[in-house]
C-alpha cells in the first residue's frame, strides 16, 4: 500500500510498503528515463526529480538502495509502545506479527467546565492521575519490552507524545529509551487492532519527493 501527503517545506511523503518498494523503484527509473543514485537519493534523469529514502526503523545504518531491499526483505525485530491518556500497549514484532503484547486501559478524569477551587482540585486530580498512568504504563514496558531489548533493532512509539516521554523517563526503562526511533506514529486509542497497525507502518518506507 501506498499512501502520501504533503512535506512541510515543499515536495510530499510517500509511505510505502516494503513488498512495494522495488516496484516503485522501478516505476521511478522509467518515469525518468533513468535516475542518478548517491546513496538513498535518487535523482531523476529527464527532469531532476529527487527521491530521498528513508529507510523504516532497525534499518538507520543502511547505506544505499540495495542495501534498504535487502534489509526491508527481512524486517528486523522492533519494539511498540503507544500511549494515550486513556490507553497504553506495548508488544514485539517481527514483521508484521505482534509476538507478545500487553494492552491495558485507564480512567483518567476529564475537564471540568467549574471554575476556582473546583478546577484546580480537578486539574491536579488529572494530573496526579497523568502519573499515575505513566507509572502504570512503564510497569507494563518493563514486563514486556524490557527482557527484550537485547534483540530489538528498534523501539517505535505512537500517540500522545507528552505521555510516551513520560514513560520512557522512567530509569527503569533507560535500555529501551536508547533504542527509540525519532518518529512517533499517529494511532488511535491502543489496543491490539491498532497495535498491529502499527506494526505495519513502522515497516512502511518514507520517501521525500521534490517536487
Amino acid at each position: 500500500m501506498v499512501t502520501a501527503k504533503p512535506a512541510a517545506g515543499g515536495g510530499r511523503w510517500v509511505e510505502i510498503s516494503p513488498e512495494r518498494l522495488r516496484g516503485w523503484l522501478d516505476g521511478f527509473y522509467g518515469r525518468h528515463q533513468g535516475a542518478d543514485e548517491s546513496g538513498l537519493v535518487l535523482t531523476g534523469t529527464n527532469n531532476g526529480d529527487r527521491a530521498t529514502l528513508h529507510p523504516p526503523p532497525g534499518l538507520d545504518g543502511v547505506a544505499d538502495v540495495d542495501a534498504l531491499l535487502a534489509g526491508v526483505a527481512a524486517p528486523p525485530r522492533i519494539g511498540l509502545l503507544l500511549a494515550r491518556k486513556g490507553a497504553f500497549a506495548a508488544g514485539v514484532a517481527d514483521g508484521t506479527q505482534i509476538t507478545s503484547s500487553k494492552v491495558e486501559r485507564f480512567h483518567v478524569h476529564g475537564r471540568t467546565a467549574a471554575g476556582g477551587w473546583s478546577q484546580q482540585r480537578y486539574a491536579r486530580r488529572r494530573d496526579n492521575q497523568a502519573d499515575a498512568v505513566a507509572g502504570k504504563a512503564a510497569d507494563i514496558a518493563e514486563r514486556v519490552l524490557l527482557p527484550e531489548t537485547g534483540d530489538l533493532a528498534s523501539l517505535v512509539c505512537g500517540g500522545d507524545r507528552g505521555l510516551v516521554d513520560a514513560i520512557l523517563a522512567d530509569r527503569r526503562l533507560a535500555g529501551l529509551a536508547a533504542l527509540r526511533h525519532p518518529r512517533l506514529l499517529e494511532v488511535a486509542e491502543p489496543r491490539l487492532a491498532v497495535l498491529e497497525e502499527a506494526a505495519v507502518a513502522a515497516r512502511k518506507v518514507r520517501i521525500h519527493l521534490v517536487p
